[in-house]
């Protein structure tokens, strides 16, 4: 199925790996160009670039902090002008920094808050400044279902990712009347590395509460994101889209 995103520009954070990359490549193969963002993973960054050369849209890479709002304002101009335009921003860089909250430190509380939420506040900022001109754009912010419900263990990502949910919602409502569509995808377990770091106790129990009795790849997330990104969801906003299987019903 063509999405009729063809020679549309999109910044994807968080590309060098897991699902960013699935998203980028995915976004590649509809012929999308896009700026694949990542400060730790730069050497993958630039290997899924090429991919999305080869898939036939144009890829670059950019190294850039997504926590600081100077970065942002850059890498969006420095995308416009390399790729001749942006339509799509999706913001996926994520970090986990796990523990129970009474012995969590202020610093795993503040890495995860300003790269989760913080990080996604500056890069929508900077395209929605940018959409809003345009009167068009497309945003979409991963989230996961454990910003839905909690998760033990967990109460920064999972402060991060209802944050995310919120903050879209919030930003749907603003920027609908310039025709732009703010969404989130609120995955579950995924087939990622970060994923095959988890115990295997912890995937056992959220393998059972998964309803398909599988777990998403990373594909199955690119392309859920790519149809949010064209015009065949135009009339979606302010939305989140669980793809968990049925992990949380």
């Amino acid at each position: 199925m063509d999405l009729g995103l063809k020679g549309k520009g999109a910044i994807v954070t968080g590309g060098g790996q897991g699902i960013g990359a699935a998203i980028a490549r995915a976004l590649g193969k509809e012929g999308c160009n896009v700026a694949v963002i990542d400060f730790k993973h730069h050497t993958e960054a630039t290997k899924v670039a090429e991919e999305v050369g080869a898939a036939g849209g144009k890829g670059i890479a950019i190294e850039a902090d997504v926590t600081s709002y100077a970065d942002a304002e850059k890498t969006v101009q420095a995308v416009i002008e390399e790729l001749g335009r942006l339509d799509i921003m999706v913001c996926n860089a994520g970090i986990t920094m796990d523990g129970v909250l009474l012995k969590m430190t202020e610093k795993q509380w503040d890495q995860v808050i300003n790269v989760n939420l913080k990080g996604y506040f500056n890069y929508n900022k900077a395209a929605a400044l940018h959409f809003k001109e345009m009167k068009y754009g497309k945003i979409v912010n991963i989230s996961s279902i454990n910003g839905m419900r909690g998760k033990f263990a967990q109460a920064n990502y999972a402060a991060s990712k209802g944050g995310t949910i919120a903050m879209s919602k919030s930003l749907a409502k603003e920027l609908g009347r310039f025709n732009v569509n703010v969404n989130v995808v609120a995955p579950g377990m995924v087939l990622t590395d970060m994923m095959r770091s988890v115990p295997q106790e912890f995937q056992a129990s959220a393998l059972a509460e998964t309803v398909l009795g599988r777990f998403a790849t990373p594909e199955d997330c690119g392309n859920l994101v790519a149809f949010l990104c064209s015009d065949m969801s135009k009339h979606i906003t302010g939305e989140v889209i669980k793809i968990d299987g049925g992990q949380y019903i």
